[in-house]
């Protein structure tokens, strides 16, 4: 009997849901949205959490040389740097190359560029540390110490970037987590809407199941199945928009200077899982609400 019953609610779940397709269409796609930007926020926070354990891992320094030196020195520059402690200098950027290498990384924003008269980016040397402990090899010390060689004009390393990216991934979360939480009430909102305009369409079906003495949860399970559907839909939609989005931004690798290429990944199942549930029950919460007078009808 029990099954008989939920064959009957999931049946009048998606005869309401097909009855009112308009106006579930905007209570889904409202949903949809709403996991999307937060899916985004999770995405982003997942990746640069995934940078910066890599770079706590390994070293990587950018050494930039100083305009107009000779040959001469610059091979002098990169012996000394070759017989640094653990370091592999991986290859030499020249000033061309440097330009090249930024209108590829601005695409269709490189027309920004072409106002410059002359190109006014160093030549540098990349240097990686591998297998190495950061904290014992003083990287502040050892950029110090680089500087001091003639011809170098500056010098960066990973770790700068690091402590830079801390900040931002910590800003980056509680933004996350305040958007969310606007974008829950939002949902609630519409899902909520949603269902009441569905109860008010079938208010003499209700009546007659009340009067016949159908009890209350036998009213009210297939609009809250109708929540949840709305909600699990619009999870899923947004999970394959997320990937989509990440097979767009993921066919060129980030490179920051001063850090070795960094590769972009995808949610993991469980960061996925959590997405779809939170769209499930945001639409099981809005219907539960909605439906939270039944009692009285």
């Amino acid at each position: 009997m029990g099954l008989r019953n939920w064959a009957y609610y999931t049946k009048h779940a998606f005869i309401n849901i097909f009855g009112n397709q308009l106006v579930h269409a905007i209570s889904v796609g409202t949903i949809t949205s709403s996991l999307i930007l937060f899916g985004s926020f999770i995405l982003l926070s997942y990746n640069l959490n995934n940078w910066m354990v890599e770079w706590g891992q390994s070293l990587s320094m950018s050494v930039y040389l100083q305009d107009e030196i000779d040959q001469k020195t610059r091979a002098r520059i990169e012996s000394l740097l070759k017989n640094l402690p653990s370091a592999e200098v991986k290859e030499y950027i020249s000033k061309d190359r440097a330009m090249v290498d930024l209108i590829e990384g601005l695409g269709a924003h490189s027309g920004l560029l072409e106002g410059l008269k002359e190109n006014p980016l160093p030549a540098s040397f990349e240097i990686e540390f591998k297998d190495v402990n950061i904290r014992q090899l003083n990287p502040q010390k050892m950029k110090e110490e680089i500087e001091k060689i003639e011809g170098v004009q500056e010098v960066q390393y990973s770790e700068e970037w690091l402590e830079r990216l801390e900040g931002l991934v910590y800003v980056l979360k509680v933004a996350g987590f305040v958007v969310a939480g606007f974008l829950c009430l939002a949902v609630l909102f519409i899902t909520t809407n949603t269902i009441k305009l569905t109860i008010y369409s079938r208010r003499d079906e209700v009546e007659i199941l009340k009067l016949v003495g159908a009890t209350d949860w036998f009213v009210k399970m297939p609009f809250l199945i109708e929540g949840a559907i709305q909600g699990l839909v619009g999870g899923l939609i947004a999970v394959s928009v997320l990937f989509l989005l990440f097979l767009l931004f993921s066919l060129d690798n980030v490179h920051i200077i001063g850090l070795p290429v960094l590769e972009i990944v995808f949610l993991p199942i469980a960061h996925l899982t959590s997405i779809l549930l939170l769209g499930l029950i945001l639409g099981l919460v809005g219907s539960f609400i909605a439906v939270g007078r039944f009692i009285d009808v």
